[in-house]
């Protein structure tokens, strides 16, 4: 999908010379939670509708230095999928603030300082979906979803109170995760098909 057909960067041999792509937009998405809280559907729905802002996830390998005669090689080691901050408002019924509270029940109940004896009582599942912008008789179009899973709360900010402003208070949830699928499609880009490379042995 092109915005506008004669203004871009010329490229050799594309059947896409010359044209831009429309890019996905900010605003456009959708964050939805599996076993989050209580698990009500109706509990996860007001979550989802009070997000203002949500990071997308990050992956980072740990770097292997492999050290030889005259040089270096590196290697990528392990990776680690990097925390993401979840934005909320904070609503005049505290529907929202409670149903994070549950969460943190879940984890840790802190009236009598007890916790779960495994993570599958209380972590829950997450997906980021970005959106083409229909709505209502037009279903939205989903162009790529992230789907965490092994979610918990592992940090959680309840905002300030300022007489001098007119913001509305937010909630701020540092989220981590164990994995993360990247869908595009019916396709997971992370997980699926060839790994490229030749297999070839580099001697140092």
């Amino acid at each position: 999908m092109a915005v506008i057909s004669n203004f871009g960067i010329p490229t050799d041999g594309s059947a896409n010379n010359g044209t831009t792509l429309m890019p996905k937009l900010q605003y456009r998405f959708r964050v939805s939670f599996i076993g989050l809280g209580l698990a009500t559907t109706g509990e996860q729905g007001i979550v989802t509708q009070n997000v203002i802002s949500v990071g997308r996830p990050n992956l980072t390998h740990d770097e292997v230095v492999v050290d030889s005669y005259n040089s270096k090689m590196y290697m990528a080691g392990k990776h680690t999928w990097e925390a993401i901050s979840l934005v909320l408002r904070d609503d005049m019924t505290s529907a929202v603030v409670k149903a994070m509270g549950s969460q943190l029940n879940k984890q840790v109940d802190h009236a009598d300082q007890a916790s779960g004896i495994s993570g599958s009582s209380y972590k829950f599942s997450m997906k980021i979906e970005t959106l083409d912008g229909n709505n209502g008789s037009t279903a939205p179009e989903v162009f790529d979803t992230w789907e965490l899973s092994g979610c918990y709360l592992a940090g959680m900010q309840y905002g300030d109170l300022n007489y001098a402003t007119s913001d509305m208070v937010q909630l701020t949830a540092n989220i981590r995760y164990d994995h993360a699928a990247h869908t595009v499609g019916q396709q997971d880009v992370l997980s699926a098909g060839s790994r490229g490379g030749t297999g070839e042995v580099i001697a140092p």
